[in-house]
């Protein structure tokens, strides 16, 4: 089913319409905002035909719409996310984040906004697949619910009780998710692995208070320089985790998965490039890929403390912050490499010092089947929107809903996404392409055709 000129314009006036709400989860100032989102997109599946409500949770709401399945026919669970990431730095935006701007450019144009590739535009990829499909007489041939939840970007806290509380409403054959990316612009992607992810708020406290730089120092340790040294510690000269047990359990991808990885012909300068870089980091000996996707990492976020304002203030500080995530792969226990992560830190403290962690999420990484039916059957709906066969992939990132869809449904996920490396996921100007929203639309479209065949 084609999806007409006059159709995708609408697509983009709706997507503008969404980006324009600053869902951001992680910011309380926000939460009026979050739930209008919520609302707009339940709005809009109730427009469709589709039966939608927002339910309320300890945090955001969760979006559920549901359409029954035509008898014999399989039912698609699809799952994405509303809310979007902070737009900090304002000042590195082009154009304001929340007033989107939709771009003419060698590629065929872009909406640049924040939410446009992660997850705004991938959801709209999904809805306007299903609207294409009620337009029809028949409407869709197989059972559709969509959950869209509003803390993806603030570790995912209600949705394992919304799972367990909902799991019957929830029952489905296959779970499609729209929140990865493509291998290039004419090349789609099926993501078969996903790192999972343990993410702290790391905080030490030495002196009582603040002190004067001339009477203390030299006398008493200086905490921001005690954090530097114990996070300077966390990695050895060839980029290896120093954390005890760290890389328990981890496996080597098989000889079959890395000869596919090669074949794919990966180019890493053109990676870094796309970063701005030229030289890489990570473990030596390892191939890019290798790093981003079958090996876990550690990596500090932001570092807090002292004085930062304008002039100076002599001070040695009371306290000093980091934000540090691990990026897991399979085999790794992240409570386990938690723990393990704060008694690395305590062993270093001073005598007398005080540490405390705040966890902000704990996700184990995820690997979905490659040899179902499934899968050939979203490889044939890509092939109606492209002309490139879809190529199977990992991914450095993490969605921990995946795992929780997967261990309390017990639903595997087909991991299906329009994004490209240059996009600026979780930066400034972030974008997505309007060749990309187009061809997802017009994939989704293809792979609710394709898994009609798989009924009963």
């Amino acid at each position: 089913m084609a999806i007409a000129m006059d159709d995708f314009q609408g697509s983009l006036d709706r997507l503008v319409e969404i980006l324009r709400i600053p869902s951001i989860s992680t910011d309380p100032a926000s939460d009026a905002d979050v739930l209008r989102a919520a609302n707009w997109f339940s709005d809009a599946f109730t427009s469709i035909g589709m039966q939608s409500e927002v339910i309320t949770t300890k945090g955001h709401p969760i979006v559920l719409a549901e359409h029954p399945a035509p008898a014999g026919a399989p039912t698609v669970l699809y799952y994405g996310h509303y809310d979007v990431q902070p737009a900090d730095p304002l000042e590195l935006w082009d154009s304001p984040p929340f007033d989107p701007q939709v771009v003419d450019d060698e590629n065929g144009g872009r909406v640049v906004a924040r939410g446009a590739v992660d997850d705004k535009g991938q959801v709209m990829c999904i809805v306007e697949a299903i609207r294409a499909w009620f337009a029809t007489p028949d409407g869709p041939p197989v059972g559709i619910k969509v959950m869209l939840e509003g803390e993806e970007e603030s570790g995912s806290p209600s949705l394992d009780p919304f799972l367990e509380s909902h799991a019957e409403r929830l029952a489905a054959d296959i779970c499609v998710v729209s929140d990865t990316g493509m291998w290039d612009a004419e090349t789609p992607a099926i993501t078969t692995m996903l790192r999972g992810m343990i993410y702290v708020d790391l905080e030490i406290t030495g002196p009582s208070m603040d002190l004067h730089s001339g009477m203390y120092g030299g006398a008493v340790p200086n905490p921001l320089n005690v954090l530097a040294r114990i996070i300077a510690g966390m990695h050895d000269e060839d980029g290896r985790v120093m954390i005890p047990g760290f890389y328990d359990g981890v496996e080597e991808p098989s000889p079959e998965v890395m000869a596919d990885w090669k074949s794919l012909a990966f180019d890493e300068s053109a990676f870094l490039a796309s970063a701005g870089m030229e030289s890489h980091g990570g473990e030596c000996g390892r191939t890019m890929l290798e790093r981003t996707w079958s090996r876990p990492t550690l990596d500090v976020n932001g570092i807090i403390g002292g004085y930062t304002g304008e002039g100076a203030k002599t001070i040695i500080p009371s306290k000093g912050k980091a934000k540090i995530s691990c990026r897991l792969v399979p085999g790794q226990d992240p409570e386990r490499l938690e723990a393990a992560l704060g008694a690395f830190v305590a062993e270093r403290l001073p005598q007398g010092w005080q540490m405390n962690i705040e966890s902000h999420g704990r996700n184990p990484a995820v690997v979905v089947p490659n040899d179902s039916p499934w899968l050939d059957a979203a490889r044939d709906g890509l092939a109606a929107a492209y002309e490139k066969p879809a190529v199977v992939i990992g991914c450095g990132g993490s969605i921990p809903a995946v795992g929780s869809i997967q261990s309390i449904l017990g639903i595997d996920s087909l991991l299906v996404g329009f994004g490209l490396d240059d996009d600026r996921v979780h930066s400034p100007n972030e974008k997505f392409d309007l060749r990309c929203l187009k061809g997802g639309i017009a994939s989704h479209v293809g792979m609710i055709a394709a898994f009609a065949g798989l009924g009963e």
